[in-house]
């Protein structure tokens, strides 16, 4: 068989097993230009331009490198529709580490020359919104956020491991925000409580609060797409809640798979971009041993082949994850330590060892099997060096857009 790595394949032979490999998910892809344009044609709630007028100073919030959101497209369909208005993009990286300049170029081609990478240090206070009870949490966003006339969004609607699934308010309010948001909403409370899980969106406090904090920074209109293994599957637009639900409902559709066994090992397929580093990557484990149905059973072990190009990541939050997982004398031992709270950014060393509680994880045919090592995960030169021999092991070519359920 054959298995994404970086922008590439990966030959795998396992002969001396019994393998089964999951159906790629379905879904039909589009063009993500014409189902932009269609979105905005057909909005949940009021139309773009009558949002926005004339001299009004605009700021679009964009994903950043780590998501695989066409915003290229989404920034033109939206632009296209506006009256001469004063453009800015913010790039919304969170914690991550700031977009390059080719990497802008890329990503936003003639609109490049817009746009801002996102400084946490920067963000201004806009308010305070209610959390799991009835604290207040504090929302800090960049400035080009605060002061816009009309601030909009595009987005990627995908399965997350904490939000159900991403978009809608989350670009503006995590990716432009600070560390009070986001360690309040990626902290132990939050990220230990039962409804926060991959794919489910009602309920989810940290899906809520993130809304709510959405409607504080007055995100009024954004433009999301939902993918599948071969691409775009659909765009909407218009009030972020109804875009996140219309698009879950789209992705869950096409990409879940009824499964009830387990297996000795589980291969997940990451590919580009998520597979750039081990924080990103990391998410094929989380994604398969902590959303509906765990395929591994006790004892076994996730492989996950990632090219790590840039090791365990070079943003604020990649080093703090980084940093726990390489200090830790094993995942029990950071679990119950993390349990206390941690910085902002070193959620993912939590979830990874929640993770690694249930199983064992390897990550093969990286650039960077010392920095594996080092976080409490297995290295190892091939995917067939990491499965054992006779194994009964299940493949999930595309682990990040593959609900098992």
């Amino acid at each position: 068989m054959r298995l994404p790595l970086g922008t590439g394949t990966v030959e795998v032979s396992l002969p001396d097993c019994e393998v089964r490999t999951v159906e790629r998910p379905g879904g039909d892809p589009v063009d993500p230009a014409d189902a932009a344009r269609a979105a905005l044609d057909d909005p949940h709630g009021p139309s773009l331009d009558s949002l926005v007028d004339a001299g009004d100073s605009v700021t679009v919030v964009v994903t950043d490198v780590t998501r695989a959101t066409p915003d290229r497209a989404l920034v033109d369909a939206m632009l296209e529709r506006l009256p001469d208005v004063d453009v800015s993009i913010l790039v919304g990286l969170g914690l991550h580490r700031p977009m390059t300049d080719a990497e802008l170029r890329d990503a936003l081609g003639d609109h490049a020359d817009l746009a801002v990478n996102h400084d946490p240090e920067a963000a201004v206070a806009v308010g305070t919104v209610r959390g799991v009870g009835e604290e207040r949490v504090p929302v800090r966003v960049h400035p080009l956020v605060a002061e816009a006339d009309r601030l909009l969004s595009t987005g990627m609607v995908e399965p997350h491991q904490y939000a159900g699934f991403s978009g809608g308010a989350k670009t503006v309010a995590v990716g432009a925000g600070d560390g009070s948001l986001i360690g309040y909403t990626h902290g132990p409370d939050v990220l230990s409580h039962p409804d926060v899980r991959l794919g489910r969106t009602e309920g989810n406090p940290f899906r809520e609060t993130v809304d709510r904090a959405g409607d504080a920074v007055g995100l009024d209109f954004c433009l999301n797409v939902t993918k599948g293994p071969d691409g775009v599957l659909g765009a909407s637009a218009g009030r972020p809640r109804a875009v996140v639900a219309a698009l879950a409902e789209t992705a869950r559709d096409a990409l879940s798979v009824p499964l009830d066994d387990t297996f000795d090992a589980v291969i997940g397929g990451v590919g580009a971009p998520k597979d750039a580093n081990l924080y990103q990557a990391t998410r094929a484990a989380t994604y398969l041993l902590l959303g509906d149905h765990n395929p591994v059973r006790a004892g076994g072990r996730v492989v996950v082949p990632a090219r790590l190009n840039e090791g365990a990541g070079e943003g604020t939050g990649e080093r703090r994850f980084y940093e726990r997982l390489r200090e830790a004398r094993d995942a029990d031992a950071l679990y119950e330590e993390m349990r206390s709270g941690y910085d902002p950014g070193a959620q993912r060393a939590f979830v990874v060892a929640r993770a690694l509680r249930a199983a064992d994880v390897y990550v093969t045919n990286s650039e960077h099997p010392a920095v594996v090592e080092e976080c409490l995960m297995g290295a190892a030169e091939r995917v067939e060096d990491a499965v054992e021999p006779g194994s009964e092991v299940l493949v999930v070519p595309d682990a990040l857009n593959t609900l098992l359920v």
